[in-house]
C-alpha cells in the first residue's frame, strides 16, 4: 500500500498516516490563524471548523449520490464508519466557502487565507517528503500462509496462477467492523467471478473462524491463517479490517482502513480495471 496508508495504532485506535498528518495540518492552521487574528482583532478558529465541516459535507453527500444504489437505507447513507467520500468534490466546496466567506470579510481575509495557505504547505510538503522517500512499488508479498485444510498458499504464486485482480481481506471474528462488513464481502465474493477474494484472518484458529460462519450463515472461499499478523507487518496494515485491492498484474493500487460498505467495496473495485 502507499505508505500514506499506512495504518498506526495508537492504543484501541487506528489512524492512517494521511489522516494523522491531516491533524497535523489542522494544527498549523489553527495556530497560524490564532497568531495573525490577534494582530487583525479577528477569531480565525471558527471559520476554519466551518471549512472543515463544509468540505466533510460536501465529500460525504457527492459520494453517496455517486453510489446512491449501493445504499438501502438513509441510516447507511449517513454512516460514515465506511469511509465513502469524495475528496475532490470536498476541495471544491472548502474552496468556493472560502472564497465566499474572504469575500464577506475584508478583516478575515488575511489571517484565514494564511491559516488554510499553511496547511496545505504543511500537509503537502510532508506528504511529498514522505513519497519521495517511499517511491517503491508494491507487489503482493510473496508470503505463505497456512489455509483451513492445514495446506500453505503463497499469496503471490496465487495470484499469479490466477491471473486476475485479487481483494485481500485482513480480519478478525472478535473485530467488530470486521463482523459488519464480511455479508458485503461474501457477497461480492459470489458475484464477481472475474476477482478473487482471500480473507486472510489474524490470530484465530478454524475452529473459531467455523463457528462464526456457522452462526452467521456466511460461505467464503480462500480463508487463510496469519496466527503473528506477518502480512499486516509487510504491508503496514497494522489495523483490522485493512483491504488491499491488487490489479492483474499483481499490483496494488487501492487500500482501505476500516468497515468496508457496498459503496466502498464497488469504489476500491472500480479502481482494478475489471468490469
Amino acid at each position: 500500500m502507499s505508505i500514506l496508508s499506512q495504518t498506526v495504532s495508537l492504543g484501541p485506535l487506528g489512524f492512517t498516516l494521511s489522516q494523522l498528518l491531516m491533524v497535523f495540518a489542522l494544527m498549523v492552521a489553527l495556530v497560524v490563524g490564532a497568531l495573525l487574528g490577534r494582530r487583525h482583532r479577528v477569531v480565525v478558529s471558527d471559520a476554519l471548523f466551518t471549512l472543515i465541516l463544509v468540505g466533510f459535507v460536501a465529500a460525504r453527500v457527492v459520494f453517496v449520490l455517486r453510489y446512491r444504489e449501493s445504499y438501502d437505507s438513509l441510516l447507511a447513507m449517513i454512516d460514515i464508519r465506511d469511509g465513502g467520500f469524495d475528496i475532490t468534490a470536498g476541495v471544491i466546496a472548502a474552496l468556493l466557502w472560502l472564497c465566499w466567506r474572504s469575500w464577506r470579510s475584508q478583516t478575515l481575509r488575511r489571517p484565514l487565507a494564511a491559516a488554510v495557505l499553511s496547511a496545505v504547505v504543511a500537509w503537502g510538503g510532508l506528504s511529498g517528503l514522505i513519497l519521495l522517500m517511499d517511491n517503491q512499488a508494491r507487489p503482493v508479498p510473496g508470503l505463505e500462509l497456512a489455509s483451513m485444510e492445514a495446506g500453505q498458499v503463497n499469496l503471490r504464486a496465487f495470484q499469479e496462477d490466477a491471473g486476475r485482480p485479487m481483494v485481500v481481506n485482513l480480519w478478525a471474528t472478535w473485530c467488530p467492523p470486521c463482523r459488519r462488513e464480511m455479508p458485503v464481502l461474501a457477497e461480492a465474493q459470489t458475484e464477481r467471478d472475474d476477482i478473487d477474494f482471500v480473507f486472510v484472518n489474524v490470530g484465530e484458529e478454524p475452529e473459531t473462524i467455523n463457528d462464526f460462519l456457522g452462526s452467521e450463515t456466511l460461505e467464503l472461499q480462500n480463508i487463510l491463517l496469519d496466527r503473528n499478523n506477518r502480512l499486516g507487518s509487510m504491508t503496514g496494515a497494522h489495523v483490522l479490517p485493512t483491504t488491499l485491492f491488487y490489479n492483474a498484474d499483481g499490483m496494488l493500487v487501492n487500500s482501505h482502513t476500516g468497515e468496508l460498505s457496498r459503496a466502498t467495496l464497488r469504489q476500491g473495485l472500480e479502481k482494478l480495471g475489471s468490469r
